[in-house]
């Protein structure tokens, strides 16, 4: 037991250095643009550029509107799919990791070949257009984490009764999903909320291929004309992360204490 211990801990000890260790060093490097010692000049160097503010508005921006249309389409067909249509979840499942599958800059070349000027639906040829191409590139992005968190929700409560009662009650399926559903899945929604924003800030290859300010394609075009702000802002890009991370975790302990349904 103790030595069984031992090789936990030692695991467990490597890990966090594998893990940790560049981000230390990162961190260290950001904070050393004078050679006297550390100072905080690139992190202001950073926050004071307009185009921080301005990349990272549009990419919140952009991410929330992602959010909210990622859950218009996933909590619905997760819903019907788990009450009606069991027998199509493998398919669902299948479909939505096939973001995973293909590469994003295989993505993105299929976009602009299909939302081209000359398609039916020409996106590209106007900067409304292309922040839509964009908004919908990101929620097939996330689909695979939005629905297995809507899904694992999903198990965590009773559907099938919840749904019998509302019926009874009067309820039409937009009732059940806005007001009994949705209320019982919170915390997994706000889990694949989460999951969606932390792509969205760091995605570069979509955005950069659609010449959209996002703050991915910020963070790229600082890292190739100065040495200390980029590391500054990849420090910047993963407190975000972390945050968002860590409100999962938080928002998990809420999460109902029920046994999951096949």
């Amino acid at each position: 037991m103790k030595r069984n211990r031992v090789w936990a801990w030692a695991i467990f000890v490597l890990g966090v250095v594998y893990f940790i260790g560049p981000l230390v060093a990162t961190l260290d490097f950001s904070l050393r643009i004078h050679r006297d010692g550390y100072s905080l000049d690139a992190y202001r160097n950073v926050f004071r550029q307009p185009e921080f503010q301005q990349t990272l508005t549009y990419s919140l921006a952009v991410g929330v509107a992602a959010i909210i249309i990622g859950l218009l389409v996933v909590v619905p067909a997760a819903y019907f799919v788990r009450l009606r249509a069991p027998q199509l979840r493998p398919i669902i499942e299948f479909v939505t990791l096939l973001p995973l599958i293909i590469p994003p800059i295989i993505l993105v070349f299929g976009y602009i070949r299909l939302y081209s000027s000359s398609s039916i639906l020409p996106l590209t040829t106007t900067a409304s257009g292309t922040n839509v191409l964009l908004t919908l590139a990101y929620v097939a992005l996330a689909m695979p984490y939005m629905y297995r968190a809507v899904d694992t929700g999903l198990r965590t409560i009773d559907v099938q009764t919840l749904t019998e009662a509302a019926n009874i009650l009067g309820a039409n399926t937009p009732t059940i999903i806005l007001r009994i559903i949705f209320p019982n899945i919170i915390v997994a929604v706000l889990s694949g909320a989460f999951l969606t924003l932390a792509i969205v800030i760091g995605e570069f290859t979509i955005a950069s291929l659609l010449n959209r300010p996002a703050f991915g394609v910020y963070m790229q075009n600082v890292g190739a004309n100065r040495a200390f702000e980029p590391a500054a802002l990849a420090v910047v890009s993963f407190v975000i992360t972390w945050v968002a991370m860590g409100m999962i975790q938080l928002l998990a302990r809420f999460a109902p204490k029920t046994a999951a349904r096949s």
